[in-house]
Parts: structure tokens; sequence; C-alpha cells
């Protein structure tokens, strides 16, 4: 079994090169919001993920939004 490798939330973001106001500007929610979902990615809802994948250029099953434990 095939097991594919992801990177968190935080990672694609800085990956992208953005800061946390500056990405959740782009995304379209609050700086907070970011934090909040950076810390549990399980709380990102499709149409997030697709507009995060988008803003950090990277695609959607690249980046872990796995809640976590």
């Amino acid at each position: 079994m095939e097991k594919k490798i992801r990177i968190s939330l935080k990672a694609a973001r800085v990956n992208a090169g953005y800061t946390q106001p500056c990405a959740a500007k782009l995304i379209g929610i609050g700086k907070d919001t970011l934090i909040k979902w950076e810390k549990n990615p399980g709380l990102v809802n499709a149409i997030f993920q697709d507009k995060i994948s988008k803003v950090y250029n990277l695609p959607v099953d690249f980046i872990n939004f796995m809640p976590q434990n």
C-alpha cells in the first residue's frame, strides 16, 4: 500500500513564501482563522481547501487537511 506524503498547512504557506496575514488575505479569511486552521487543518472545508491549494500553488492532495489527534 502506497502512502502519500503530504505537507502541513503551515509548511505549504511557508513554502509558498507567504506570511499568515498575507496568505489569509489572499484566501479571503481572517488571520485568526488561518492560525486556527494551521493548528487543526481538519476544520478547513472543501471550498477553502481548493482556494488554499490555488493560492499556495499546490494540489489539494499534497496538503494535509486531516484532523489533528
